[in-house]
């Protein structure tokens, strides 16, 4: 296929080529979606069951147990984790990695029918199961809403109002409030005001549940149409309350609910979550954008519109930004196009000094044509341009801009001695658009296992893959055919060189005495080669290993935790003060506090907590991400000192998949007192490990719980159930729910309970009355109850997998990575006395890098297989492709001694750079293999054989290394992509002395033996 000569004598068809992808491209970078890391699938959801009155373990055996093994039935179930606290379940259903995102929907239906059909077995206390399949929702632009001095009534209008606005704006998806003031009517009344009118508490509630309600009134006929009969609900104001009349008993009197009880409204004491931003009262607005919409756009529509609204808001009304993600995104990826404008610039620099303008246009062009055609190409198949596919350019830099060196540099050597443009270009196209493809498709399939991996990583990796095959494809195109246009209209014919003049300047010299030497002693220099990779493997021991590195965003976060139990204005209370110290920081920008549950899920990173009233989480944004390290350690300190009943520990952001605590040792097992104590003993020996910090475990403390021993005989006798007791007990401290009164979108409790003089303390508990329907009279609760105990019981129940499951947890200490923490406590661990039936896991960053390692593994041998095959079938032998694949490995010899030098992690994102580097040495061992098969074929001893071909790869292996290695310079200031620019840059400078060095020694011990038998046979 002459594709080079049909370029040039049909140029309009190539002008046509070029103006697409210039045109497309612009266009295609002004149009394109934008997000700040790839969209993917959360495929989880959460099923919560409410149990009230029962305690930990009797919501385990009676809820979450026969949940768990009906849910278990899904055939598309990868792991299910619970919590059982007191009054209620929370299953975790996790959907298998390799279930098509697509399908989600079907799953969750199933799910439901599944959840459905069990919840007919649940107790009759039980509520029904609520399954809640939004949790992996991202809010990328979250907003506080600060209103001081405003009621909670207009507080909640407010709050409703902005959320009814914000989602008229054209992209957005969802908006959600939180921490919005919850109110609730209390009713105090007395115990001596009910026994002196023998009123029974449940004969008040009973007033409430009637008036409040709203019910079918009927319909009638009137002439020919039906007219609905509607009976308007009661009024929601106190004072209409206090009007509502009930009758004594035994008597024809009438009282109002006013005259015996005390009716007010307040915020409720017992709130869900408490949100404040920089020590003041707020409420959250998170909105959710379309993921196939440019977000940067729907942010900037979101902007606009609250400051229209912000116009019209009462004085003293603030709406803050919190996270603004299209800020963050736009700031991202103007930065990241700068540094590949710079990566660009700086090679096509280096072209120019190297090689003249004329080669530094012609290859410059080819690459900025490469990059704007796969921009466009993006565009059309709706990848969107974040983190990852951005990356993928860099990534595939050095790959793309080899393809047209190679094409040029043959086509102008070409030209020197002699040919015209046209054959100068069909021969160079001729020779190695093939070897090129097959080292363009190699580069590819090297990609192939991350992208097609079915795991969490996968999903988040798969632009990746997608944007490497695209550019490198399009890079071979524009390369055949663009490359040698261009090199038609600017590259000149000269007839004043041979060979030996071409190769004779100082630095092919001293190449040409470096390769003579090597061939001297090749069984030597291989030998060296091999001794070398060997220790590079041994001291790649040395390099520190990561899953995903810290994220750029400089926001930390304080994660505070209580005493299990404790109440949520306790934790309020402290958090509150520890707002102050934080704000009191040089350091810091603002500060937000979520109380009661984490936060929404305002990046895809990050994992809420799950409701805790004993937790609290601060997010503390700075000025930048160089100061997080010293003012988290210097927070970390102080609160420690000065909050010593709580637990404490600080995070960071990070990029990737969230993955929860760094480091995670599991204990599984059956009985909750062998599990507390193995965690005990791993707590004492983490707490001795000097690689590790932030220690706490997630059973938490246990709970002090009184316990009313009935006297089951007395209290039939008196006809009292359990149910009446309880009822009793709950009016008696936390008052009773009545009714609820209805105002606007709000449902306003209505509790009845004693004034807070007569519930303070276990001595009020215990004089209380219970009134009896069957004895029509209050009896002393002392009558039926014989004790009231103080045990402590489980808080928290945790299970995996239907299997009751204590984790350990840690973070890792500052100047070491996660694998190392683990790694040390892994050796000391394993000397615990496991009691028979009980193990230990390792789960954290260490299980996700495991399971995404592991899906790698599953797709990567048929990835090599087919990039085996492909060399055996390009030389169509064996021979060669074994020579070009006994140097792979070598390449780990510049990667070790890069990531050593420079104290980097050997992450994610390194591993991504060393599949970069793998096929870029396998491109240019397969070229210069080639271009010596070609020689050796016509003819000449195998020493020049190699020499000549190796002399004509040294300029094109030098301008790919150099442009790619200076190209990775903007990148080392990423945190994202420095060690992948480390270890593509330290490993290409060592490969390239495998492709100059050890590809010529190894093409000679492989050949020489076959030549010397030609030589005899001739």
């Amino acid at each position: 296929m002459r594709i080079a000569t049909y370029s040039i004598n049909n140029p309009v068809t190539v002008w046509l080529l070029m103006v697409i992808c210039l045109v497309g491209g612009v266009l295609g970078v002004i149009n394109i979606g934008k997000l700040e890391d790839p969209a993917f699938a959360v495929k989880t959801a959460i099923v919560t069951t409410n149990y009230p009155g029962a305690t930990a373990e009797e919501v385990e055996q009676e809820v979450t147990e026969p949940l768990e093994s009906t849910i278990q039935q899904l055939a598309t179930l990868g792991d299910i984790t619970s919590r059982s606290l007191p009054g209620q379940s929370q299953i975790t259903v996790e959907i298998r990695d390799d279930f098509n995102s697509d399908n989600l929907p079907q799953a969750w239906d199933e799910l439901r029918r599944k959840v459905s059909a069990a919840a007919m077995r649940l107790p009759s206390g039980a509520n029904s199961p609520v399954v809640n399949d939004d949790f992996g929702d991202v809010y990328g632009m979250f907003y506080a809403v600060v209103a001081e001095g405003y009621s909670n009534r207009e507080k909640q209008q407010l709050a409703t109002r902005l959320r009814r606005e914000i989602l008229t704006v054209p992209g957005v998806t969802q908006a959600q409030l939180a921490g919005v003031p919850e109110e609730t009517i209390y009713v105090e009344v007395s115990q001596e005001k009910l026994a002196s009118l023998g009123i029974s508490m449940s004969s008040i509630a009973q007033v409430f549940q009637t008036e409040s309600a709203i019910a079918n009134a009927g319909s009638m006929r009137l002439g020919e149409r039906r007219v609905r009969l509607v009976i308007p609900a009661g009024d929601d104001s106190e004072e209409t309350i206090r009007k509502l009349k009930f009758g004594v008993p035994g008597t024809t009197e009438q009282l109002h609910v006013g005259d015996i009880a005390r009716v007010y409204r307040v915020e409720s004491e017992r709130p869900s979550q408490v949100v404040r931003h920089n020590g003041q009262e707020a409420f959250t607005l998170a909105i959710a954008g379309r993921s196939d919409q440019n977000i940067v756009d729907i942010g900037h529509e979101v902007e606009e519109h609250l400051n229209e609204l912000r116009e019209t808001l009462p004085l003293g009304v603030d709406i803050l930004p919190i996270y603004e993600q299209h800020i963050v995104v736009d700031t991202a990826i103007s930065d990241f196009l700068v540094n590949l404008a710079a990566s660009v610039a700086i090679v096509v620099a280096v072209l120019l000094l190297v090689m003249g303008w004329r080669v530094g246009v012609v290859v410059g062009s080819t690459l900025l044509l490469t990059v704007l055609g796969t921009v466009l190409l993006m565009w059309i198949f709706e990848i969107q341009m974040e983190r990852i596919s951005l990356g993928a350019l860099i990534i595939a830099m050095g790959m793309l801009v080899d393809n047209a060196i190679v094409i040029a540099e043959s086509m102008l050597l070409n030209m020197q001695k002699g040919q015209a443009s046209t054959e100068a270009a069909e021969d160079a196209a001729q020779q190695t658009q093939y070897p090129l493809l097959a080292a363009t498709v190699i580069g590819i399939l090297a990609f192939a296992g991350i992208g097609l991996s079915q795991d969490t990583t996968g999903d988040f990796m798969f632009s990746l893959f997608a944007v490497i095959c695209i550019s490198l494809l399009l890079s071979w195109i524009l390369a055949v055919t663009v490359t040698p246009l261009l090199g038609h209209y600017f590259f000149k014919q000269t007839t004043n060189g041979d060979n030996g003049e071409l190769y004779n300047s100082t630095g092919y010299r001293f190449y040409r005495g470096l390769l003579g030497s090597a061939l001297r002693f090749p069984k030597f220099t291989v030998l060296l080669l091999v001794m070398l990779t060997g220790l590079s493997v041994v001291g790649f021991g040395l390099v520190k290993q990561s899953f995903f590195p810290p994220s750029n965003t400089p926001i930390f976060y304080i994660n505070y935790t209580l005493p299990q139990g404790s109440d949520i204005r306790a934790t309020e209370a402290d958090i509150a003060a520890i707002e102050k110290q934080v704000l009191a920081q040089d350091e810091v920008v603002n500060v937000s506090s979520f109380i009661g549950m984490g936060a929404s899920r305002f990046m895809l990173t990050y994992s809420p907590e799950l409701p805790n009233p004993a937790f609290g989480q601060l997010i503390v944004r700075t000025h930048n991400r160089d100061e997080i390290p010293a003012v988290m350690q210097r927070l970390n300190e102080d609160i420690r000192k000065q909050h010593p009943q709580a637990e404490v520990f600080t995070q960071r952001l990070f990029f990737g998949p969230a993955t929860g605590a760094k480091i995670e040792a599991r204990f599984k097992g059956s009985d909750d007192e062998v599990l507390r104590d193995l965690a005990a003993k791993a707590e004492d020996i983490m707490r001795s490990t000097p690689s590790v910090t932030d220690i706490r475990q997630d059973w938490r403390q246990r709970e002090f719980t009184v316990y009313p021993v009935v006297d089951e005989q007395k209290a039939k006798i008196v006809g009292l159930s359990r149910t009446d007791i309880a009822d009793a007990t709950e009016f008696a401290t936390v008052g009773k729910t009545v009714g609820v009164y209805r105002e606007d979108e709000q449902q306003i409790p209505v509790v009845i309970r004693p004034p807070v003089s007569e519930r303070q303390s276990m001595q009020w508990l215990k004089d209380r009355l219970i009134w009896s329907e069957v004895q029509q009279d209050f009896i002393p609760i002392t009558q039926v109850i014989k004790s009231f105990d103080v045990e402590a019981h489980n808080g928290v129940i945790k299970r995996r997998n239907r299997v009751r499951t204590l984790s350990v947890l840690a973070e890792p200490a500052d100047g070491f990575t996660a694998e190392e923490g683990r790694k040390q406590l892994a050796q000391t661990l394993a000397e615990l006395d496991m009691p028979a039936g009980y193990e230990l896991e390792w789960g954290g960053e260490y299980e996700s890098s495991r399971d995404a390692q592991a899906a790698l593994g599953q797709q990567l041998p048929v990835s090599f297989l087919c990039m085996i095959l492909i060399t055996v079938l390009l030389f169509n032998a064996v021979r060669q492709a074994l020579l070009i694949w006994f140097i792979v490995p070598m390449a780990i010899c510049g990667v070790s001694a890069g990531l050593i030098l420079t104290g980097l992690p050997f992450s994610f994102t390194a591993l991504l750079g060393l599949l970069s580097l793998s096929g870029m040495l396998i491109k240019n061992a397969i070229v210069l293999v080639d271009e010596a098969d070609l020689r050796r074929k016509q003819g000449g001893s195998i020493r020049e054989v190699i020499v000549g071909a190796s002399l004509s790869r040294v300029r094109p292996v030098m301008l790919a290394v150099l442009t790619t290695v200076l190209g990775m310079i903007p990148l080392l200031w990423d945190a994202f992509f420095a060690s992948m620019a480390v270890t593509i840059m330290a490993g290409l400078t060592f490969a390239t002395l495998l492709t100059l060095v050890a590809v010529p020694v190894l093409y000679e011990l492989f050949f020489s033996s076959q030549s010397e038998s030609a030589e005899t046979r001739a």
